[in-house]
């Protein structure tokens, strides 16, 4: 690795695994349908970079094989999407988007995967469907990880 303090952090949806990139990602969205049921949306945002760059900080994901030629790791416990790589590019990796503690920093540069992108991705712009604002009445409890490092999950009550 060529720093010691992260460039970014980021980890699933219950806390059980936590990571760090130690350089600035290329971000992408792939509309490949492996992509669309691994990540159970109409699109995969992915952040790309060279894996000597990237480090689990907090326990081990889980891995599948969805081909011959690629692995996606994802949170055991809570089933987060997290990583994706190329079995026979072992020199990088790519963390959902999503997954990133910051993720509205790294807007997509590039698309692939065009051939089965969704015909109604276009409603999803600002102003091309209803935007529904928040039900004030529902009390809802969060118990997904914060945006940032903790020295423990869960925190002790």
């Amino acid at each position: 690795m060529y720093k010691t303090q992260p460039t970014i952090t980021g980890g699933c949806q219950c806390g059980a695994i936590r990571y760090a990139l130690f350089e600035w990602p290329e971000s992408t969205i792939c509309h490949c349908r492996m992509c669309q049921k691994a990540v159970g949306g109409p699109f995969a945002a992915l952040s790309k970079v060279r894996r000597e760059c990237f480090a689990w900080t907090r326990g081990q994901p889980a891995a599948f094989r969805s081909s011959n030629a690629a692995e996606r790791q994802f949170c055991r416990a809570c089933g987060t999407p997290l990583a994706f790589h190329y079995l026979e590019d072992g020199d990088s990796i790519e963390v959902t988007t999503g997954s990133l503690d910051h993720p509205a920093d790294l807007p997509p540069k590039k698309n692939f995967g065009v051939a089965s992108r969704l015909p109604w991705i276009a409603l999803l712009v600002p102003g091309g469907l209803p935007e529904v604002p928040p039900d004030g009445s529902r009390v809802i409890v969060s118990r997904q990880h914060p945006d940032h490092e903790t020295a423990e999950w869960p925190i002790p009550a």
